[in-house]
């Protein structure tokens, strides 16, 4: 595979690696939003949610549009909503497996 595929891949899944920028796509997913309502939402102070929405922005992963004093932002791209619900399925697979192991190795005790 090209190694600038490669490069392009890591650095997206770089952007993804902060609980803080999961969950801020996980809001935007739902619709846009201004860093106020980001904030409120996820009850950290603005700073903090500018500085994930800064890396998010940098890597192409959201955009924002001023309108008036404010700048909405919003998914680049709505195929990371279903990038999203994949990792969440993955993840459950990864709890349904864990649990029944936990069951097996309680059923051997």
């Amino acid at each position: 595979m090209n190694q600038n595929i490669q490069q392009f891949k890591a650095d997206f899944f770089k952007a993804l690696a902060h609980p803080m920028r999961i969950r801020i796509l996980e809001v935007l997913s739902e619709g846009d939003k201004n860093v106020n309502e980001l904030q409120s939402i996820l009850g950290s102070e603005g700073s903090a949610v500018s500085q994930q929405l800064s890396v998010l922005r940098n890597k192409n992963v959201v955009y924002g549009l001023k309108e008036g004093t404010s700048v909405i932002y919003s998914l680049r791209d709505p195929l990371i909503k279903d990038l999203l619900s994949v990792a969440k399925q993955i993840f459950d697979n990864h709890l349904v497996d864990a649990i029944s192991l936990l069951k097996d190795i309680r059923k051997e005790t």
